[in-house]
């Protein structure tokens, strides 16, 4: 097999779109840390800052994370005391995730940070290409 025939793996798509990926979590994750909080759990708490007691399944739709494993994170958020379930009126076998007063204090403290860190993960984009880059993800995600 000649070399030109070799995949480029270090310029292909999906790596570049990984190592990003690993780049921008672990300097979120570094973030949080002290909070003992992971990104999944912080989506979890922002997708709650915006709309208060979504139900289990809302919010693993929401986040596209599947429901065994939102049921795990959703666990850690209520044994850290910023998350409880209470049970939701219309289904009684149903829980709305909702926020302690814990939960909603980190609420702009949290979104500094978030904010700090993406402007960090960013630095290297311009304006236009910032907006390109959320245009082209949003595309791909669908």
């Amino acid at each position: 097999m000649g070399r030109d025939s070799v995949y480029d793996i270090e310029n292909s798509i999906g790596f570049l779109l990984a190592k990003a990926y690993q780049r921008g979590f672990g300097l979120f994750k570094e973030q949080l840390e002290c909070y003992d909080l992971t990104p999944p759990q912080f989506s979890l708490l922002a997708f709650l800052w915006i709309e208060d007691g979504l139900s289990q399944t809302s919010l693993s739709q929401k986040t596209q994370v599947d429901r065994t494993t939102i049921g795990g994170l959703i666990d850690r958020l209520e044994k850290l005391g910023l998350v409880q379930r209470l049970p939701a009126p219309e289904d009684r076998r149903a829980h709305r995730i909702c926020l302690t007063e814990k939960g909603r204090g980190l609420e702009k403290e949290l979104c500094t940070i978030a904010g700090e860190v993406t402007e960090k993960f960013l630095a290297p984009l311009g304006v236009e290409e910032r907006t390109t880059l959320r245009e082209t993800l949003r595309k791909l995600r669908q």
